[in-house]
């Protein structure tokens, strides 16, 4: 079993660097995953309300045996349900269908700017941390601008941002602002949906290590200090996703993945316009 390192947020509390994403995974498969996961060595799971599988996360939990303060559960608020008493009530939702009395942490799916209740949302995620519903706060898909919004606004700072960021994608700036503000960054679409998987670049830099593209791409993101959520749920491949911690990409490597840039390849929504229910 594969023992993954953690980072460390600024509210002090330790997040585990992989964690398992189960975004577009059905419910009972989401619940064979998260075993198959937890078998591994992994301790960290990345759902959402949106994602429709929450109670077969909660199934997963209880039934892997594990201590509650060994599994670190993150989930997120969905657009539709911003603002205070929308927010509150989303949480409490999401707690039933975990099985759960807490999350350990809560993020604002996306900024959804058009809405105008971000900051009101963010708000109230620091009342349900302050409450003890979540032992911490944080957002996903904001840029600098939303960030700015909510820490003027309230004085705190999210411990984490959880951004769209792989090879085609590596989010720079946003990574920069986090760093200089004390938020992790965190990556999903990690793989970009799969669509780097075949790269003959990253194949070669894998044959070199003997390792997949796959796990190239991860070993890249603990690099350059991300939490990174890879999705599967295909047994071997979800070990293979944290057998990242024997090898080292050197600075050909990165230098070579840094060269795949393509911003055009984003293969989510631009936070910036996103503001769909």
């Amino acid at each position: 079993m594969t023992s993954i390192p953690s980072v460390r947020l600024h509210d002090d509390h330790q997040i585990p660097q992989i964690g398992l994403g189960v975004w577009q995974v059905a419910d009972d498969v989401a619940t064979d995953a998260c075993l198959t996961a937890f078998e591994a060595g992994y301790r960290h799971i990345d759902t959402a309300a949106l994602y429709g599988n929450e109670e077969g996360v909660g199934r997963a939990i209880k039934a892997s045996g594990l201590p509650r303060e060994d599994i670190y559960v993150t989930t997120k608020v969905w657009n539709t349900d911003h603002g205070h008493d929308k927010t509150v009530a989303a949480m409490h939702a999401s707690l039933k269908r975990l099985g759960l009395d807490y999350v350990d942490l809560y993020l604002i799916h996306w900024p959804t700017p058009d809405r105008e209740l971000y900051v009101e949302t963010w708000e109230t995620v620091l009342e349900l941390h302050q409450g003890g519903l979540t032992r911490s706060a944080g957002v996903s898909n904001f840029h600098g601008e939303h960030l700015r919004s909510i820490i003027d606004a309230t004085g705190v700072t999210p411990v984490i941002n959880q951004i769209e960021l792989h090879p085609w994608l590596p989010q720079r700036e946003v990574r920069a602002i986090d760093a200089d503000l004390g938020i992790i960054t965190e990556a999903w679409s990690p793989l970009a949906s799969g669509g780097l998987v075949d790269d003959e670049q990253l194949a070669a830099i894998g044959a070199k290590h003997g390792k997949t593209s796959a796990q190239v791409m991860i070993r890249w993101h603990l690099q350059i200090g991300n939490v990174v959520l890879p999705k599967s749920v295909t047994p071997e491949r979800i070990k293979q996703n944290i057998d990242v911690f024997d090898f080292e990409l050197d600075a050909d490597d990165l230098i070579t993945i840094e060269s795949l840039e393509d911003t055009s390849k984003r293969t989510g929504p631009n936070p910036d316009i996103f503001n769909e229910a």
